[in-house]
């Protein structure tokens, strides 16, 4: 049975950004199981070239990227919003088995079910190669990203 995640639809800017702000700590649990009962239990999703559909493959889908995607830091922000409809850009940072490091950079188009589950998630993504010196995510990765870590505007992406 999927439990209701607030807040939930119609959104304001306000109930917006907190949505924006779960999903960013979720994703940086980097816990697949724990992510995936934030959407439908037959939610469907676009991620690059990868269509998902339902949790089971969500969880999949999330064990495998983050078996590759190493130190993975995620940082959300909201850029517009809807009754049920939030769209979002993000950028992570985080390095392959073999310490090269990446910044990848995004966008999110999310729609809702009234109990406050995505139903679904389109994004867009692209890898640009960074040194390990132009990292700008710092945070302690098995915590939520401090409220005093400057977001995407903040750090000029």
């Amino acid at each position: 049975m999927d439990e209701p995640r607030p807040p939930f639809p119609p959104f304001t800017e306000e109930t917006a950004v907190r949505k924006v702000r779960a999903a960013e700590d979720g994703w940086n649990s980097c816990d697949p199981e724990r992510v995936s009962l934030a959407y439908t239990s037959d939610s469907a999703w676009r991620n690059r070239a990868e269509f998902v559909t339902g949790r089971a493959e969500i969880v999949r889908f999330l064990t495998h990227k983050w078996a590759k995607e190493l130190e993975y830091r995620l940082i959300k922000e909201l850029w517009a919003f809807t009754e049920n409809r939030i769209a979002v850009r993000f950028a992570y940072e985080w390095h392959d088995d073999s310490g090269n490091w990446f910044r990848s950079y995004g966008n999110e188009n999310w729609e809702f079910a009234e109990n406050g589950l995505m139903r679904r998630r389109l994004a867009c993504i692209n890898d640009r190669p960074i040194r390990e010196d132009e990292r700008k995510f710092h945070w302690d990765r098995t915590k939520p990203r401090p409220a005093d870590h400057p977001g995407l505007t903040e750090l000029g992406l």
